[in-house]
C-alpha cells in the first residue's frame, strides 16, 4: 500500500481523484492540503465522500508530503512550480496535473502563461504523462506532467495519423467542446448557470494554451526529421457539467493509398485498456464516459476525399485530468494500469 498525498484538494480535479483513489486497492490517501480550507474535514466540502474519506484539509508542508510516496499537484499553473524543488529533493515521485511542466520550452511557457517559469530546472526531468505514447518513460519517471483536458482527446485522436506519417501536418484543425467544469470551481459570472445554459460559445480562437502542449505532442508522435505540426485550434463551451468532444480534421498526403483507417485505429489501439475505437460509421457520445477513463474514438473519410475527420470523446475530469493520472501512478508503481479505473461511465 503506498501513501498518497495531494496539493490543492478544493478544486473538481481534486475531489474527482479523491474520489478515484477512495477504493484503489494499492494506495491511500494520507494528506491532503489546502491553505483556504486548512482544518475543515474533506467530507464537509464534498459530501458525496462521506464514510470514504476521513481526513482533514491542512497547509501544504514539504516535510509531511515527502513522507509520501507520491503526490499529486491539483493546483493553478505556477503553483506546484514553487513546491517541487524542495518536494523532490525528499525522494518523493510527483504527478502534476496542472499545467507547470507539461511544455519543454520555459520561454514558450512563459509567454503562453504570463509569468516567469519558477522552476526550469526540473523542466527536463518531467515526462510527459500520455501513457499511449511515453509509457515505458513514465515506468522510471520522478516527476510526471499530466497532460491537459483538451490535448489528451486530440493527442490520442491524431497519434495513429501521425505515426504513420499519413496526413499533412501543416494545417492540423481541432474544433472541440468542454463542459463547464474545465474552468475551474471559481466563482465567475461568465460561468453562472444562467450565463451558460441553452449556449454555445467558442473561446480562444486566436490562441489558447492548450496549443503548445498539443503541438508538441503531436510533433513527438511524427518520424524523426518531420517538420513541426501546425494545429489551429478552437475550444467552446458547452452547457453541461462535465465531457469533451473533439473533432480533429486531417489531410491526408495521398488520399489515394491510404491504408484501412478503421483498421488502423483498431490495431494501434488494440492492448490500450482506455481507448475504445468505435464500429465504422459511429458517433461518439460524451454521456458515454462521463465518470470513466476511457476515451472512446471513431475515423472517416467523408466522401472518400483527402480529408479524414476523427472524432474523440473524454471526461475532462476524468481521462482528460485525475483519472489520468492515476493510471500514470499505477504505471509508475507496478500496478495493472486500471487499478482504481476500472469503472463504467455514468448513464443517464
Amino acid at each position: 500500500m503506498i501513501k498518497v498525498g495531494i496539493v490543492g484538494g478544493t478544486g473538481y480535479t481534486g475531489v474527482e481523484l479523491l474520489r478515484l483513489l477512495a477504493k484503489h486497492p494499492n494506495a491511500r490517501v494520507s494528506v491532503i492540503t489546502s491553505r483556504a480550507e486548512a482544518g475543515i474535514p474533506v467530507s464537509d466540502l464534498y459530501p458525496n465522500l462521506r464514510g470514504h474519506v476521513d481526513l482533514a484539509f491542512t497547509e501544504p508542508d514539504v516535510d509531511s508530503l515527502g513522507q509520501c510516496d507520491v503526490v499529486f499537484f491539483a493546483t493553478p499553473h505556477g503553483v506546484a512550480q514553487n513546491l517541487m524543488p524542495a518536494l523532490i529533493a525528499t525522494g518523493t515521485r510527483v504527478v502534476d496535473l496542472s499545467a507547470d511542466f507539461r511544455i519543454r520550452d520555459a520561454e514558450l511557457w512563459a509567454r503562453w502563461y504570463n509569468q516567469p517559469h519558477g522552476c526550469p530546472e526540473l523542466i527536463d526531468q518531467a515526462v510527459y504523462g500520455l501513457p499511449e505514447l511515453n509509457r515505458e518513460a513514465i515506468k522510471t519517471a520522478r516527476l510526471v506532467a499530466c497532460p491537459g483536458c483538451y490535448p489528451t482527446a486530440a493527442q490520442l485522436a491524431l497519434l495513429p495519423l501521425l505515426q504513420q506519417d499519413l496526413v499533412a501536418t501543416d494545417n492540423l484543425i481541432v474544433s472541440a467542446a468542454s463542459g463547464a467544469t474545465g474552468a475551474g470551481r471559481q466563482a465567475k459570472v461568465g460561468m453562472l448557470l444562467t450565463e451558460i445554459s441553452d449556449s454555445f460559445k467558442a473561446y480562444g480562437a486566436g490562441g489558447h494554451r492548450h496549443l503548445p502542449e498539443i503541438e508538441q505532442a503531436l510533433h513527438d508522435m511524427q518520424p524523426a526529421g518531420s517538420d513541426p505540426a501546425q494545429v489551429t485550434f478552437v475550444p467552446h463551451l458547452l452547457p453541461m457539467v462535465r465531457g469533451i468532444h473533439a473533432t480533429c480534421y486531417a489531410r491526408a498526403k495521398d488520399a489515394a493509398s491510404l491504408p484501412d483507417l478503421q483498421a488502423l485505429f483498431e490495431e494501434r489501439f488494440l492492448d490500450e485498456p482506455f481507448v475504445d475505437v468505435m464500429p465504422a460509421g459511429s458517433h461518439p457520445e460524451t454521456r458515454s464516459v462521463k465518470g470513466s477513463n476511457m476515451c472512446r474514438i471513431s475515423v472517416c473519410q467523408p466522401q472518400g476525399r483527402d480529408t479524414i475527420v476523427v472524432l474523440a470523446v473524454i471526461d475532462n475530469l476524468t481521462r482528460g485530468a485525475s483519472g489520468q493520472a492515476v493510471q500514470n501512478m499505477n504505471i509508475m508503481f507496478g500496478f495493472d494500469e486500471t487499478e482504481g479505473l476500472d469503472v463504467v461511465a455514468l448513464l443517464p
